[in-house]
């Protein structure tokens, strides 16, 4: 049964009935439900951001946040073991490869310059997460370049090597004649007496003293310049451009076994020993000439004698005795 309700009526001095209109029980009513109402909506709001309301949606996206996350954290790691390798690698590439071709090492700041001008990570900005993405992709991104560099720096060094490959086979690094062909080394570098006017002159290569018809060898890879008597005083003679400036000599031939033109590899049988032009007896004089100028081919044998030889063919070289051309 409901509540009546009285007031109490001072000029009558009697309590009386509180009647309350229907519309104004409609107002109530009305206020009531709608502050309800608000009150359920906040309520609901402040639930959906905590993480007591979840819906199925929200835990797998939270799962899938979480997932990403430990993905980058792993990749990160990953980052850092690529640059350990690369450091490593950039290390032996500055300090051993181009040190060994002799050309200049790579600088960390070409290395490690960063990218400059646009913003290319502006639309990663303004998310949750944004500051992990970007270092992320920034350290990916240097890592990149690196690796190009790196590899421009490789794919260098590998024609550098080739070249030297070509290099060292055209270097003169053997003897003309084979020393089991050999009667003696007659004369070596240096000052000697002209067998004709017995005048103290220069010598400028050496004398191998073998019988006509001895083989004779291409003492490195390269092109032939001439094959003919054209110089004088030097008979039937081979110059070889072996490139890098190096030029040999093989004079007094009894006859060619090339023209010129021909390529020639280390150890082809280019010619033959002779008596030809001015010379006192069958042997060969060969030449060294290095970016122009005549060197002592003596140090130029290291491909095909030993130790024991070389210091035996020094000794006999450096004696002053006379030349046979």
């Amino acid at each position: 049964m409901p509540k009546v309700k009285y007031y109490y009526d001072q000029e009558n001095l009697a309590y009386k009935r509180i009647t309350v209109k229907k519309r104004k029980k409609f107002a109530y009513v009305l206020l009531f439900l709608v502050s309800a109402a608000l009150f359920g909506f906040l309520c609901f709001i402040l639930l959906m951001n905590t993480s007591y309301f979840e819906t199925p949606k929200d835990k797998i996206l939270a799962s899938e946040l979480e997932y990403m996350k430990i993905n980058y954290k792993v990749l990160n790691k990953k980052v850092d073991l690529m640059n350990k390798a690369l450091s490593a690698i950039e290390e032996r590439d500055n300090n051993i490869y181009r040190i060994y071709f002799n050309t200049s090492p790579i600088s960390d700041e070409e290395r490690k310059a960063g990218f400059g001008g646009v913003n290319r990570y502006k639309d990663l900005e303004g998310y949750n997460n944004s500051d992990l993405v970007i270092n992320t992709s920034k350290r990916v991104d240097v890592l990149l370049k690196e690796l190009a560099i790196q590899s421009e720096s490789l794919d260098e060094i590998v024609k550098l090597g080739e070249q030297k490959e070509k290099l060292l086979a055209a270097i003169p690094a053997i003897q003309p004649v084979k020393n089991e062909d050999l009667k003696r080394m007659a004369s070596g570098f240096g000052y000697r007496n002209d067998p004709f006017t017995k005048i103290r002159k220069f010598h400028y290569g050496m004398d191998f003293t073998a019988p006509s018809g001895t083989p004779i060898y291409a003492t490195g890879d390269g092109v032939v310049l001439k094959a003919d008597n054209s110089l004088s005083g030097y008979g039937n003679h081979i110059e070889i451009n072996h490139g890098y400036g190096y030029v040999t000599l093989y004079a007094h031939l009894s006859k060619y076994n090339v023209r010129a033109g021909k390529h020639v590899k280390r150890g082809d049988i280019i010619g033959y020993v002779g008596s030809t032009g001015r010379s006192e007896a069958p042997h060969l004089h060969y030449e060294v000439i290095k970016n122009g100028e005549k060197v002592n081919p003596i140090n130029f044998y290291y491909g095909s004698i030993s130790a024991e030889e070389y210091v035996a063919i020094a000794k006999i070289a450096s004696q002053e005795n006379q030349a046979l051309d």
